[in-house]
């Protein structure tokens, strides 16, 4: 495993490596000596169809970091900095995670995250250092035209809870940071 830095600060790819053999595949997700910014406590798998986006998501209490990784398939994923104070405050970053190529995505603390799937079934797995709470759940739309996020297909299927989330303007009116 290898750890790349992004211009955002904490978030980090981690390269891992894919042995293939005509078995299968064997790859290191996760090493502790690696990755020793949390205790993840929480861990959840998602499938998503073709064409799928979930997010923007985030919780205003409680919030988490996050360890993802593509299984199955193919996502472009994408964060937001909520974080107060921070140089890089409502930017986005954008990275392609696959299976084939072996990447993950560290997201501290302070981020909206959200992705669309590429291929017919997609799996993602996450590590978590916050327990998942509802209550406290809120998100940003993924279409926010002043975050120009440009999406890889314009019709994309989303849940009827996300198509309701907030623009970010509305997001600083009322959180102001996270």
């Amino acid at each position: 495993m290898k750890i790349v830095k992004t211009k955002f600060k904490g978030l980090l790819i981690i390269k891992q490596k894919n042995n293939i053999d005509k078995r299968g595949s064997l790859r290191e997700i996760f090493n502790n000596k690696i990755i020793k910014k949390n205790n993840f406590i929480f861990e959840y798998c998602t499938t998503s169809k073709k064409d799928s986006l979930r997010g923007f998501h985030f919780q205003y209490k409680y919030q988490q970091a996050k360890f993802v990784n593509v299984l199955k398939g193919k996502i472009l994923d994408c964060v937001i900095d909520l974080r107060k104070k921070s140089k890089t405050f409502g930017k986005s970053f954008k990275i392609i995670l696959s299976d084939k190529n072996c990447l993950s995505l560290y997201i501290p603390r302070g981020f909206a995250h959200a992705y669309y799937s590429f291929e017919r079934e997609n799996i993602v797995y996450y590590k978590l250092d916050n327990y998942y709470a509802p209550k406290f759940e809120s998100g940003i739309i993924y279409s926010d035209k002043k975050l120009n996020i440009k999406w890889p297909r314009k019709r994309v299927l989303v849940s009827q809870k996300d198509k309701k989330h907030q623009s970010f303007n509305q997001f600083c009116k009322t959180f102001k940071f996270l």
